[in-house]
């Protein structure tokens, strides 16, 4: 059972600890990372365009994406409401 906060209770970002900053750090640093590797491999004049079938595939794999974060969104809402966790 979770604990009421006090109505008069505000979040300050003094609540959050370092914990908090070191994750959003090094979150950062790896998108920077994944940023640099992309620009220093990525060669536009050897990967030539991309076939029909390369459309088709990142379509469906996007709409597979999609479709398993929002159900598993759902699910986790409906246990949720449900009181069964």
């Amino acid at each position: 059972m979770r604990r009421a906060l006090p109505s008069n209770h505000t979040v300050r970002s003094s609540d959050h600890g370092r914990g908090s900053w070191l994750v959003l750090g090094v979150l950062i640093g790896l998108l920077c990372l994944a940023i640099v590797v992309l620009y220093v491999s990525w060669d536009p004049e050897q990967s030539g365009a991309m076939t029909g079938a390369g459309y088709l595939a990142m379509t469906l794999g996007i709409v597979a994406t999609l479709a398993l974060g929002v159900g598993l969104m759902a699910l986790m809402y409906y246990s949720n409401r449900s009181g069964r966790d």
